[in-house]
């Protein structure tokens, strides 16, 4: 599909999904193609100018990226990914502080279930979920179902002030292991 121009591929973590971004660059013919989980969303023939810049948006929250091509030296280039206004990085470094993430199977379906720190949205598998989010005397829980199981993220303090709060999944009661991010 994507031939011997394919130069870059990245991998980006959203609250709805995990997007594979493919960048196809053609140094002869000027070509500039983008995919998104194997669709193409960009596509531009005959292009003068080899450097520069592709935007385009990711996942259902349309979160803008662009791909920075720039020339090193003769004709060997560099692409970088900005996710949101930043480096991949160091985007994926906040990511990682402003969202949790669990992986677990339910009713043998693989379920993937982002908190979205901030705002308390809990996403899984690219749907936003209907939560229901009640205090408690050691924090807070957020109540939603997959199928028939009952599902709470609670919050509470970890006593320490550089850990902050501290984020637990259960489905049916049972505490599930958040991914390392």
């Amino acid at each position: 599909m994507l031939g011997g121009d394919l130069v870059a591929v990245w991998e980006v973590a959203l609250s709805d999904g995990v997007y594979r971004i493919e960048f196809a660059h053609g140094t002869t013919t000027g070509k500039r193609v983008v995919y998104v989980n194997g669709q193409e969303v960009v596509r531009k023939d005959w292009m003068f100018k080899l450097v520069g810049k592709e935007t385009f948006t990711v996942g259902g929250t349309q979160t803008r990226a662009t791909i920075n091509i720039e020339a090193i030296t003769g004709f060997a280039y560099e692409y970088s990914l900005e996710v949101g206004g930043k480096s991949l990085e160091k985007f994926i470094d906040n990511r990682a502080k402003s969202t949790k993430t669990w992986l677990h199977k339910v009713d043998g379906e693989d379920c993937r279930i982002v908190l979205e720190k901030d705002t308390m949205d809990v996403w899984c598998n690219g749907q936003k979920m209907d939560t229901m989010g009640e205090f408690v005397d050691d924090g807070t829980e957020t109540h939603f179902m997959l199928g028939e199981h009952e599902c709470c993220i609670k919050a509470i303090s970890s006593g320490k002030k550089k850990s902050g709060i501290v984020h637990y999944l259960l489905v049916d009661g049972e505490k599930i292991p958040a991914l390392r991010q």
